[in-house]
């Protein structure tokens, strides 16, 4: 089965509803900008968003009113400091209520596998002595080895309606290539009931080097081209990560209204990603 090739535009409306459980994956590399601010275009609400280290994405998607829960591992602007609009909706209720399921990166590692294998639940030998066994009781639980009789930890498997991954290149017949820093993309991929791509490049065949992934075309529903798609994270073969952007967003977003005003100019006010890069003056 060859995936639909759609515009940005269409494979949100496509394929993420209000209410829905999205993970929009990509460790420092290769993060969904483009697709979570399409979504945030299209007002989405309700959404349980997922993925491991949250950062400025869904510091934007939360702050905009998409999300009514975070399923995480550590969240904040990576080597710069809080998150803002994240913090002010946890502890204000600003725009609304966020409730948090958090875990460790291990943990979401074990829930996203257990997810792509089908399994109810994942173990590990972590969280024994944290607190966030006390924080989380109800996606945290002690179980017993029927083997060894070890106590080790379950977590709850990880299945999001729809996981969003941004990568390097498609071929025609909608296989995806990825290549470098990865994180839990092959995990969540795997994981999800339907899974879309926004692509740097449609390319005629693809030619993987060593530090790659191909994602078949036959568990893939959509993939979008979209250039620049992860701006400011970094593609890599593409282009670097903007680290003025990440250091500029700490002031914007601790204003409430200096916040909204960034994101009616540059994303409402923008019609699709390649308009939103000329606004911020990422365009080539």
């Amino acid at each position: 089965m060859t995936p639909q090739f759609l515009s940005l535009r269409d494979t949100m409306s496509a394929y993420v509803h209000d209410g829905m459980t999205v993970a929009l994956e990509g460790f420092t590399h290769l993060i969904p900008f483009a697709a979570g601010h399409e979504l945030i275009r299209q007002r989405r609400r309700g959404l349980t968003l997922v993925r491991m280290t949250p950062d400025l994405i869904y510091d934007q998607m939360i702050g905009m009113g998409c999300a009514e829960k975070l399923v995480f591992s550590w969240g904040g602007n990576p080597g710069v400091g809080s998150l803002h609009r994240l913090r002010d909706a946890i502890e204000k209720d600003w725009p609304h209520p966020l409730t948090i399921d958090e875990h460790s990166h291990a943990g979401m590692a074990v829930r996203y596998t257990a997810g792509a294998s089908g399994l109810p639940f994942g173990i590990l030998k972590g969280y024994t002595g944290t607190s966030l066994v006390d924080a989380n009781r109800e996606h945290i639980t002690s179980i017993t080895c029927p083997f060894t009789g070890e106590a080790v930890t379950a977590v709850p498997a990880l299945i999001p309606d729809v996981t969003i991954l941004h990568a390097q290149q498609a071929d025609v017949a909608g296989n995806v290539l990825m290549r470098g820093i990865v994180g839990a993309s092959r995990e969540a991929a795997m994981a999800a009931r339907t899974l879309v791509f926004t692509v740097e490049q449609v390319v005629d065949d693809l030619d993987a080097p060593m530090n790659a992934f191909v994602i078949p075309a036959w568990q893939i529903a959509a993939i979008a081209e979209v250039p620049g798609g992860a701006y400011p994270s970094y593609a890599q073969g593409y282009y670097a990560r903007d680290n003025a952007f990440y250091q500029a967003w700490d002031a914007i977003a601790r204003s409430r209204d200096d916040f909204v005003s960034w994101m009616t100019q540059h994303v409402l006010g923008t019609l699709d990603h390649a308009e939103f890069l000329r606004s911020v003056g990422a365009a080539d």
